[in-house]
C-alpha cells in the first residue's frame, strides 16, 4: 500500500504540463453536511468536519469511509493532522477542542474555552503542542506539558476584532493578523516579536496560511487582494518594516471577495476560493498570472478549500457536499514510446534475461551490509500512519455456523467490577480542562487551573 502511494505521488508530480485541476471528478459520499476538510500529510487520509459534530475520515485511494468518530456535539468548524498522522486535532462551536487518536478513535485530551475557536494547528514538527486561535481574544500556543502562552497584541481586541495565526512550515516561527491590517512574527519558543509591519490599505486579516515547501506566506484580506510575501524578507525588514509583497492576487474584473485560500502542495499555485459563489481560481505563484477557474454549482456558496499535498488535486465543500476537482486524463499511448504497437489481441511476451530488473541478480552478495528484508520497506519512514485497515462489510452473511456451539459461562471466573467493565465497552472520557481566553490572566494561575482538572 505504501510502495502504491508513492507512485501515484511520484506520476502526479512528474506528469506533462501544467499541474492543476481542471475538471470535476466527483464527489465524496459524507451521509451528512460537510464543513471543513483537511488531508493528513501525504495526501492518504481525508478528515471531514460535519454538521452534527462528527468526523469522518476518508481513504482517498478508495475514497471511503474508514473511521467515523462522534467528536463534538455541534458542528465541527476546524481540523489538524499532527505530523506522523497518529493524532487529529477537532474544534467545535461548543467552545471546545479535542486531541483523538485516529486509529483507536478515542478522545486523548479535551479543552474547553469560554470563546468560539475560529482555528487549530498542530505543530508542525511537535505534536504536543498546538495553536488555537479564538474568537475576539489573543491567539494561544498550548503544550500538552502544561506551558501553556498567550500570543501578546499591542492593545486589547475590541469586540468586533479577532486575530489569526499560523505556524511557518518548520514551526520556528509564529505569523499572526489582526483586524487592523497588522501583521507579526513571533519565535515560537519565546514568543517574542522578531518582525512586523502593517498591510497597506490596513484592512482586517481574514486568514494566514503558509506553503510547505518554501519560506512564503500569503495574507487574505478585506480589501479582496491575496498578498504573497516572503518570509526572509520580512524577518530582515525587522520590526514595523515595509516589506513588499511577490505578488497581489485578485479579481479585478468582478472584485471578488475570498472567503479561503491556499498553496499547492508543490508551491507552484496559488488557489482562492470565492466568498460568493462555488468558484475555485488558480493562479500561477511564480508570475502571478490566473490559470484557472473551476466554477461549481450556481448558487451555492463555497465553504472549505483544500489543496492535496502531493497531487494536483483540490477538495472544495459547498452546500454540505465534498467535490474533488483533478486534472483532464487524455490516453495517447502513442507518446509512450515512438515504435507502439496497438495488438487484436493479448500476445505472450518473452521478457529476456534480466530485461526488467532493478538490480543486477548475479553481483556478489556483501554479507556486512544492511538491508531491508521486504521491498516494500526501502524509502519508508517509521512511526507514521499512512492509511487506516479496515474490515469488509457483508452485506448478506450466511446462517451462523457457531450457533449450534457449545457455550462456557465464564463471567463466574471473573470480578463484578470487570464485568460491568466489558459489558459497557467504553472508555472513561478524559475531563475537560478549562482554559481562559483573556490577556489578562497570568500563566501561573493557567498551570494551576489545568493541574486541578488533571
Amino acid at each position: 500500500m505504501q510502495l502504491y502511494l508513492t507512485l501515484v505521488m511520484y506520476f502526479d508530480n512528474k506528469s506533462f504540463g501544467q499541474s492543476y485541476p481542471e475538471e470535476l471528478d466527483g464527489t465524496l459520499d459524507c451521509s451528512s453536511i460537510a464543513l471543513t476538510c483537511r488531508f493528513n500529510r501525504w495526501g492518504s487520509l481525508l478528515a471531514v468536519g460535519c454538521n452534527d459534530g462528527r468526523v469522518l475520515i476518508f481513504d482517498f485511494i478508495t475514497r471511503g469511509i474508514v473511521k467515523a468518530i462522534a467528536a463534538h456535539v455541534q458542528p465541527v468548524c476546524s481540523l489538524s493532522w499532527s505530523r506522523d498522522g497518529y493524532k487529529l486535532l477537532t474544534a467545535s462551536t461548543d467552545n471546545t477542542v479535542a486531541i483523538w487518536n485516529v486509529l483507536t478513535g478515542e478522545c486523548d485530551r479535551r479543552f474547553r474555552f469560554a470563546s468560539p475557536v475560529l482555528s487549530v494547528q498542530f505543530h508542525p514538527r511537535n505534536k504536543r503542542k498546538f495553536l488555537i486561535c479564538p474568537l475576539k481574544h489573543p491567539a494561544i500556543l498550548v503544550d500538552l506539558d502544561g506551558t501553556h502562552a498567550f500570543i501578546p497584541t499591542e492593545d486589547e481586541l475590541c469586540s468586533d476584532s479577532y486575530m489569526v495565526a499560523s505556524f511557518d512550515r518548520r514551526g520556528q516561527y509564529l505569523i499572526s493578523g489582526n483586524s487592523k491590517g497588522k501583521i507579526n512574527v513571533y519565535l515560537t519558543d519565546t514568543v517574542q516579536v522578531v518582525a512586523s509591519f502593517r498591510l497597506p490599505s490596513c484592512h482586517c486579516v481574514r486568514s494566514i496560511e503558509t506553503s510547505k515547501r518554501e519560506q512564503n506566506f500569503l495574507s487574505n484580506s478585506n480589501d479582496r487582494v491575496i498578498r504573497i510575501f516572503d518570509l526572509e524578507q520580512v524577518l530582515k525588514a525587522g520590526i514595523n518594516g515595509d516589506p513588499e509583497p511577490v505578488h497581489k492576487l485578485q479579481d479585478l474584473v468582478n472584485k471578488t471577495p475570498w472567503k479561503v485560500c491556499c498553496f499547492s502542495g508543490d508551491n507552484e499555485y496559488v488557489c482562492g476560493g470565492s466568498a460568493r459563489t462555488h468558484a475555485v481560481y488558480i493562479w500561477e505563484k511564480n508570475s502571478g498570472s490566473l490559470v484557472k477557474i473551476l466554477h461549481g454549482v450556481k448558487g451555492e456558496q463555497l465553504l472549505d478549500l483544500v489543496w492535496h499535498p502531493a497531487r494536483p488535486l483540490v477538495c472544495s465543500i459547498s452546500n454540505g457536499i465534498v467535490s474533488v476537482w483533478s486534472q483532464t486524463h487524455v490516453e495517447n499511448w502513442s507518446a509512450f514510446a515512438p515504435d507502439f504497437k496497438e495488438l487484436d489481441e493479448n500476445v505472450e511476451y518473452e521478457e529476456r534475461e534480466s530485461e526488467f530488473d532493478l538490480e543486477d541478480e548475479d553481483k556478489s552478495v556483501q554479507l556486512n551490509a544492511v538491508r531491508h528484508i521486504f521491498s516494500d520497506e526501502e524509502g519508508s519512514q517509521d512511526d507514521v500512519l499512512w492509511y487506516l485497515p479496515i474490515a469488509p462489510e457483508i452485506e448478506d452473511p450466511e446462517e451462523n455456523i457457531y450457533a449450534n456451539l457449545p457455550t462456557t459461562d465464564s463471567s463466574a471466573d471473573i470480578p463484578a467490577e470487570q464485568q460491568s467493565l466489558a459489558v459497557s465497552g467504553t472508555k472513561k472520557l478524559p475531563s475537560p480542562v478549562d482554559i481562559p481566553v483573556s490577556g489578562s490572566t497570568t500563566i501561573d494561575e493557567l498551570l494551576v487551573m489545568t493541574s486541578n482538572a488533571n
